[in-house]
């Protein structure tokens, strides 16, 4: 019997009231794709102060995001394209290693970014509840801001080459997506190790730089002879590269080699939500 000092809105409203507890997810790969949806705004909140952290109190701000594949090209074409001498399937070197840096520039910072996500944002994952899967995931899309504003430029180098983009151009967003699910697959797995293990994060660059080198970037793969270049699609990066040359520059189509980065990034992504949701439960007390 309800104390008789209490009043009945007083009973009705303790009676009402909910009790959530957060437990660890069952199942092999779980995904609240609902509360993903719910967290939404956080995710826009966490890309969009990723993009404006990089740019803070530079000179030149997001003139960066042109000028460092700008840079590259023209290093990478003075001394692999004239001194090297390297194949670029008859387009002018320049544009032929400015398409490859696109792809490969915005996985290079998604991957760094997305690892690292984790211990810089410390601090809320251990004093607040929201997907942890949203952390690295902003990683991923803060790069598309960096994308787009470098591909610009590269439309005024086809303009200045007097390139016309094939039919094939309607398959880049495919190729980007491509791009976005490795960028997001090896970020799951390293921002997880990188919680347990802080090697990580002075490995990383080393494995970057030598998976650029792995990559079609300054070279071509039509250079490989069968079997062997559809067996390069084991990088997935290079599916991505060489996709993205033949979507906008109309280069020699590598079919089978893309299939088999599209299977090599899809199973890159399951694995790393998979060794994700295992070890997020102890994020908060390891971090």
């Amino acid at each position: 019997m309800a104390n008789q000092a209490d009043t009945l809105p007083d009973v009705a409203a303790r009676s009402e009231q909910r009790h959530i507890r957060l437990v660890p997810s069952k199942g092999w790969i779980h995904i609240n794709f609902r509360e993903l949806v719910e967290f939404r705004e956080l995710l826009y909140f966490l890309t969009w102060r990723d993009v404006k952290v990089r740019y803070k109190q530079t000179a030149l701000g997001a003139t960066w995001a042109v000028l460092q594949p700008f840079l590259q090209m023209v290093v990478f074409s003075i001394f692999f394209g004239r001194l090297a001498g390297l194949d670029s399937e008859g387009f002018p070197y320049p544009i032929f290693n400015y398409a490859a840096l696109l792809p490969w520039n915005y996985f290079s910072y998604a991957v760094s970014t997305g690892s690292n996500s984790l211990v810089a944002n410390a601090n809320m994952i251990t004093k607040v509840y929201f997907p942890r899967l949203i952390v690295p995931l902003s990683g991923v899309f803060s790069g598309l801001v960096d994308f787009a504003v470098s591909f610009i430029v590269l439309i005024g180098m086809m303009i200045f080459y007097g390139i016309t983009p094939t039919a094939a151009v309607f398959f880049l967003p495919l190729f980007i997506l491509l791009a976005m699910v490795t960028a997001t697959g090896v970020s799951l797995w390293f921002s997880a190790m990188n919680v347990a293990y802080r090697d990580v994060r002075y490995v990383l660059p080393f494995i970057v730089n030598l998976w650029m080198y792995a990559t079609p970037v300054i070279y071509s793969s039509s250079e490989l002879p069968q079997p062997w270049r559809t067996l390069y699609g084991i990088n997935p990066m290079a599916g991505v590269v060489e996709g993205f040359r033949w979507a906008l520059l109309g280069t020699d189509p590598t079919g089978p080699m893309i299939w088999v980065s599209v299977a090599v990034a899809l199973l890159l992504l399951v694995s790393g939500l998979y060794y994700f949701h295992r070890t997020e439960k102890t994020f908060a007390d390891v971090i």
